[in-house]
C-alpha cells in the first residue's frame, strides 16, 4: 500500500509552516511519515512544497489551489497499488494501531473509500482510497468543485461502488473491551480520550493543549 501526507495547507492560523513546527522534540511531517513507514507503507508529501523534499518524495498538484482533493488526485494519478492511505500532516495524536487497523478493515472490504468518523462528522483526509476513485475526483475538480467528501460520494455514486464510513468511538470501545481481556492488553491506547485523536493542531493554543497527551 502506498501512503501520501497531506501538507500543502497554509496554516494561516498557526501563523507559520505547520509541516516544519516541532512537537515533542520533532517536526510534524517527521511524526507523521514516521507512522506511515512503521505501517510498512511508502509514504510521500503531497503539495508543492518542494522544501520537504528531504523528508520524503514530494507530489506537486495536478489541480493548484484546489485545497486537499487536488493533492488526493495527485496521489491517486500516479500511484501503483489500488489501496492508498492518507494522513493530515496536523494529526500527531492520532494512534498508529488505529491506522493499522483501519488499513486491516480496507482489505477485506470490497469499498473504495474507507472513512472514519468521530461524533458524527466523517474525517475524509484520514482515510483509505482506491484507485478506481480517480476518473469521478479528476471531473469535480475539472468542474471546479473541491468538496472532498460531496466528490468522493459522488465519484462512488456514478460506477455504484460502495463506500466504508465508521463510528471511530464504537471501534475504539470494541477493541478497548477485547484488549482489557487480553493477555497482551492490546495495542489501542487507554490514556488518550478518542475524541482527541482527530484533534487538528491549527493554532499556537493547540500546540500548548496537546503537548502532554
Amino acid at each position: 500500500m502506498n501512503s501520501f501526507v497531506l501538507a500543502g495547507g497554509r496554516s494561516t492560523r498557526m501563523g507559520r509552516d505547520k509541516a516544519l513546527l516541532k512537537w515533542h522534540g520533532r517536526t510534524l511531517i517527521e511524526h507523521a511519515l514516521d507512522k506511515m513507514r512503521a505501517l510498512n507503507t511508502h509514504p510521500r508529501i503531497l503539495g508543492s512544497r518542494p522544501d520537504l523534499g528531504c523528508f520524503a518524495p514530494v507530489i506537486p498538484d495536478n489541480f493548484p489551489g484546489r485545497g486537499p482533493l487536488g493533492g488526493i488526485e495527485a496521489a491517486l494519478s500516479l500511484t501503483d497499488t489500488d489501496l492508498n492511505l492518507f494522513l493530515p500532516v496536523d494529526l500527531p495524536l492520532l494512534p498508529m494501531e488505529f491506522l493499522r487497523w483501519m488499513i486491516a478493515r480496507a482489505a477485506i472490504t470490497n469499498a473504495v473509500a474507507t472513512i472514519p468518523s468521530l461524533g458524527g462528522r466523517p474525517h475524509p483526509l484520514c482515510a483509505i482510497y482506491h484507485r478506481r476513485l480517480l476518473p469521478g475526483i479528476r471531473a469535480g475538480l475539472a468542474q471546479g468543485d473541491a468538496k472532498v467528501m460531496r466528490i468522493i460520494d459522488r465519484a462512488a455514486a456514478a460506477e455504484n461502488l460502495p463506500i466504508d464510513s465508521f463510528q471511530v468511538e464504537y471501534i475504539a470501545a470494541a477493541q478497548r473491551d477485547a484488549a482489557a481481556g487480553s493477555r497482551s492488553g492490546g495495542g489501542w491506547p487507554r490514556h488518550l480520550p478518542v475524541y482527541m485523536w482527530f484533534e487538528n493542531l491549527n493554532t499556537p493554543g493547540d500546540i500548548a493543549r496537546t503537548i502532554g497527551a
